[in-house]
């Protein structure tokens, strides 16, 4: 199974979760795919993975996570002791999204939500300081990411696999130049 963990105001909706379903569908794997929608709640939203991950063995299980999903996937991995593969993941979220609380939109519909002041409390219970067996992680960082810093990054996963890509953006428009890579890892046993 894959498991796709959304990002901050996104949804299954975003560009890396639609293509990455396409690609599966199209190599007849669609079944393996799954991507949820995440409540704002960071308490709700692993309590709905941790729902979803308590069904299959985590050798059956690649957590890919993408900026705040990425951070939600860490914990997971090091929870559950599956593979993680994070694509620009959020490494201090209660300090990054503290000034995103209040309502807002997600980003691929007018749906309105309120991120509440004590989601950032939330998020801090979900914090992994360091990470074990490197080898379940793979990073795939941007240095053109516009919203999280790439250096961070590279710091919090250190001798995981990791993929630095010169330039590109936050939403990494070029993603698809990544799945063989990202299939790849995710099959390996």
């Amino acid at each position: 199974m894959i498991l796709y963990l959304h990002g901050f105001r996104s949804s299954p909706g975003s560009f890396k979760a639609r293509r990455m379903g396409q690609h599966l569908q199209q190599l007849e794997r669609g079944d393996e795919y799954l991507c949820p929608q995440l409540p704002a709640s960071p308490l709700q939203a692993i309590a709905q993975l941790e729902a979803i991950l308590d069904q299959v063995p985590a050798n059956e299980v690649t957590l890919i996570g993408s900026s705040l999903g990425g951070y939600y996937a860490t914990y997971l991995a090091e929870r559950y002791g599956c593979k993680a593969i994070l694509l620009n993941p959020a490494v201090k979220p209660p300090r990054d999204l503290e000034k995103y609380v209040g309502v807002t939109t997600a980003y691929h519909s007018d749906d309105v939500f309120e991120f509440k002041a004590e989601y950032v409390d939330e998020l801090r219970a979900y914090a992994v300081t360091a990470i074990t067996r490197p080898e379940r992680y793979f990073l795939i960082a941007a240095t053109g990411d516009e919203v999280l810093d790439w250096r961070e990054m590279t710091a919090h996963y250190p001798c995981a696999q990791q993929l630095i890509i010169q330039g590109s953006d936050h939403g990494m428009a070029d993603f698809v130049d990544y799945l063989d890579q990202i299939l790849a890892f995710c099959d390996a046993a």
